[in-house]
């Protein structure tokens, strides 16, 4: 149940934007696989980075929420994997049903032990199906940017056509 709780932890820091308690489920060094969703390869990075990385979409987007099921979890020496169905709606404008991206898919996540808590250390995304604007996404990491300017931020959260 603490593997699970942890990971619970992930969408409820996601979606209330809180963003100490986020960063306190990881490792302070971890591995992003979200190449499903956007078609980069996965990368090991800091994990105050990659909180960083998303608050500027995340603060762009009126509201998200990410529901997670049907956890399973297996344990081995160095310390748990556990593999959740997942469904994350992300809504630029909720007046405007055009401005709403929803996935669904499943991640696949590695956790160890530390300070007497589970942490992840790697996360990876695999994602089954798309409904919606992807483009959206792009438009609310620039608005929480304040920008427009291209960069990595913005390459992250352009989702793969599909």
């Amino acid at each position: 149940m603490a593997v699970i709780e942890t990971l619970y932890k992930y969408a409820q820091g996601l979606d209330t934007r809180d963003w100490q308690l986020y960063r306190s489920i990881f490792t302070d060094q971890i591995f992003v696989d979200f190449s499903s969703y956007h078609g980069q390869p996965g990368e090991r990075i800091s994990a105050d980075e990659w909180v960083a990385r998303l608050q500027p979409l995340f603060s762009g987007l009126a509201v998200t929420q990410h529901s997670m099921t049907n956890p399973l979890v297996t344990f081995d020496a160095q310390g748990a994997e556990c593999r959740m169905y997942m469904q994350a709606e992300h809504i630029h404008d909720p007046a405007d049903r055009d401005s709403w991206y929803t996935i669904g898919g499943y991640y696949t996540d590695r956790l160890v032990r530390e300070g007497g808590a589970w942490r992840i250390a790697s996360v990876k995304l695999t994602i089954f199906w798309r409904r919606g604007d992807p483009q959206c996404m792009v438009r609310a990491a620039q608005q929480g940017m304040g920008t427009a300017s291209e960069g990595k931020w913005q390459a992250w959260s352009r989702p793969v056509d599909g």
